[in-house]
């Protein structure tokens, strides 16, 4: 059962690398449906009759329960970024699993590296992602989108060079909707970090746990 934790006393230290495959309690209390405003509920409806097809009391829906308004707008923006661009499937989990691996999003690894697979990732890309090492036998386009991701993540900027390779490969527009698909998913990482959202039970944790309690 999902229960809110003390806020911890201690002073904020920098991250170290720990081998612990486990999360702490999830920040957030869990709201009985039963309880829902009339403003949670439509956040409900409108995911569940939206492309996703189903609400699901787990990950970034469970936390824009809590702040619903805001809510409304983030889903309907993650719609869009997942199912409404003109940015191959193929090419939008691909860079999910860049950002998810970036910010260690465990949840968010955890639900898109199967979809990823399946819209013809390949596993070993896959395994590449997850290890943090470039996945150098990935298609070139692939390739092009990883060196965008990483350099913006790093750089806060990206080169000529690498813009180019993207902006060839996507035009103007696509490469619009892969810095906002990149700014979205890195949003969702945050929120699942910060609020602890744990992966399914029985799942094992894509990353190790940074140590910060």
């Amino acid at each position: 059962m999902l229960t809110k934790t003390k806020a911890s006393k201690t002073k904020f230290a920098k991250a170290k690398p720990t081998k612990s495959r486990t999360t702490p309690p999830t920040r957030l209390p869990l709201i009985p449906p039963e309880r829902f405003t009339p403003a949670q509920k439509a956040l409900v409806e409108a995911i569940s009759s939206g492309p996703r097809g189903q609400f699901k009391m787990s990950g970034p829906f469970y936390c824009y329960l809590h702040a619903p308004g805001f809510g409304e707008l983030a889903q309907k923006l993650g719609a869009h970024c997942r199912f409404g661009t003109s940015i191959p499937p193929r090419l939008s989990e691909f860079a999910i699993l860049v950002t998810a691996h970036h910010w260690k999003a465990h949840y968010e690894w955890t639900a898109h590296a199967p979809i990823a697979e399946r819209q013809g990732v390949k596993p070993e890309t896959i395994s590449d992602l997850r290890a943090g090492r470039a996945p150098k036998k990935a298609p070139k386009d692939e390739q092009a989108v990883y060196a965008f991701a990483k350099e913006l993540y790093r750089d806060k900027r990206v080169s000529d060079r690498t813009y180019k390779s993207v902006n060839t490969l996507l035009g103007d527009a696509g490469t619009v909707e892969l810095v906002g698909l990149l700014g979205y998913y890195a949003m969702v990482a945050m929120t699942l970090d910060v609020f602890r959202m744990p992966v399914p039970e029985g799942t094992a944790l894509p990353f190790s746990e940074p140590a910060i309690r």
